[in-house]
């Protein structure tokens, strides 16, 4: 049997205002949001509701990240749905979008279903799965159901597996279609030519610092460039994830409302936090696809997210073992653990007084579900799922070894203190993290789109 709650006394921060009041939840789903309780302790206890009085913390929507990669099936020794689930609800992230480049790689509508299957025993927040593109699976492209997945994917650079889609024709095909395209956008072509004269100048020992001269500005700009022309072209609805460069928001400005733009992006936020400095005291273990670039173009992207030319702010998240992070450049695979952290992280620019809380709500909680018409869910709404998270603005977060829920057991944050802690995470009207510890017994559901 489901719990039914009253969250009393909570500072909620939903739709672009903050207010005091209560919110009533029964059978998973927000059925009331109150200015004060007004509720008798008669009808709460006749209806089996729980008083949790959240002494004005802060109360928001789960956040929706539509960019993880828990590596299941066929990478789990990294990660898995269980145990990267788990670290996201305990950091505010109550519905994840997961990628397709896992071993098989999800390129089939079978194969998109097992995983489904998967996540629907193992999963902690709630779920949804691209189906990934290739150079030859239109036909189990155009089988593809959008009110049931996230979107197709489509890697212009390499990535695990034979995914990177380099056929002309099969990426008209491709962008032909009526659904969401998320893209990786580096041109392949570009990365190897530079690839190829650092190796020459250093052989193996190319130093990390090269990084985003290997995978460069050039590369992101052509492709993305690429992607928009054909997105324009076709009418495509075009998502373009993790933006790294000032150069490329010329190509996504537009004044039209997120409800009716075709075309709409994302931004990471290590892409936010970190800058290329970072490689001499962090090394490899801030190698990310597309590489953190200057200081120049992570303030750009922070502007971007203010003005509304970028939408989206999501993780990427990609668990590797640190043995695999700490081998030679070439050797040593992009990707790094976020989402245990990723809202505490955005909450620091709010104690730096650089975002509104209300503004990082609407870039991690309402935008994702606009822009990919997530069903009930990224708004603090009667009716929709009670997905939500208690936050506690005044006591601080030590990111250390024993506190990481990852599978790997290591994160770019080691050693940082954030100034907030998640004191309570709500999926589908359950808590799912209280504080302390996730409650192994909750399970998510599969996201519902409105397409």
């Amino acid at each position: 049997m489901k719990s039914n709650y009253l969250i009393d006394n909570a500072t909620i921060v939903n739709e672009n205002t903050i207010l005091k009041g209560c919110v009533l939840i029964i059978n998973g789903f927000i059925h009331d949001i109150l200015p004060q309780n007004n509720l008798s302790e008669t009808y709460l206890r006749e209806n089996n509701i729980t008083r949790i009085d959240a002494n004005c913390k802060i109360l928001i929507p789960g956040v929706i990240d539509d960019q993880v990669h828990f590596r299941e099936p066929g990478l789990t020794y990294k990660g898995d749905i269980e145990s990267e689930s788990a670290a996201a609800v305990a950091g505010g992230v109550t519905s994840y979008m997961e990628m397709p480049n896992t071993v098989p790689n999800t390129i089939s509508i079978e194969l998109l279903e097992e995983k489904y299957q998967l996540a629907k025993q193992k999963s902690r927040a709630n779920f949804s799965f691209y189906l990934g593109a290739t150079n030859n699976n239109i036909d189990e492209i155009n089988n593809f159901d959008p009110s049931q997945n996230a979107g197709i994917k489509v890697f212009l650079g390499a990535s695990t597996g034979n995914m990177m889609v380099n056929n002309s024709l099969a990426l008209e095909k491709i962008f032909s279609t009526p659904f969401l395209i998320a893209i990786h956008s580096e041109d392949e072509m570009i990365i190897q030519k530079n690839a190829a004269i650092f190796r020459e100048r250093y052989g193996e020992n190319v130093p990390i610092s090269s990084h985003p001269l290997i995978r460069s500005e050039e590369s992101c700009y052509v492709s993305t460039q690429k992607a928009v022309n054909l997105a324009k072209k076709f009418n495509t609805r075009l998502h373009v994830l993790h933006i790294s460069t000032a150069r490329e928001l010329d190509l996504l400005k537009s004044t039209l409302p997120l409800e009716e733009k075709k075309i709409t992006s994302e931004v990471c936020v290590h892409h936010l936090w970190f800058n290329d400095s970072a490689y001499e005291t962090l090394g490899t273990k801030v190698k990310w696809n597309p590489a953190i670039k200057t200081e120049n173009d992570r303030q750009a992207l922070f502007n971007a997210i203010i003005d509304g030319t970028i939408d989206i702010v999501a993780t990427d998240h990609a668990p590797h073992t640190l043995e695999e992070k700490m081998q030679t450049y070439f050797k040593a695979p992009s990707g790094g653990t976020l989402v245990q952290h990723s809202l505490l992280a955005m909450l620091e620019f709010y104690h730096n007084k650089k975002l509104s809380l209300e503004k990082i709500v609407d870039l991690m909680c309402h935008k994702p579900a606009v822009c990919f018409k997530v069903e009930k869910r990224g708004y603090i709404r009667k009716n929709y799922y009670a997905d939500m998270v208690l936050i506690d603005m005044n006591i601080p977060t030590k990111v250390d070894k024993d506190s990481l829920l990852y599978k790997c057991k290591w994160s770019p944050f080691e050693g940082q203190t954030f100034n907030s802690k998640i004191a309570c995470t709500f999926v589908n009207g359950q808590i799912a993290y209280n504080g302390k510890k996730v409650q192994s017994e909750i399970r998510g559901k599969r996201l519902t789109f409105n397409n």
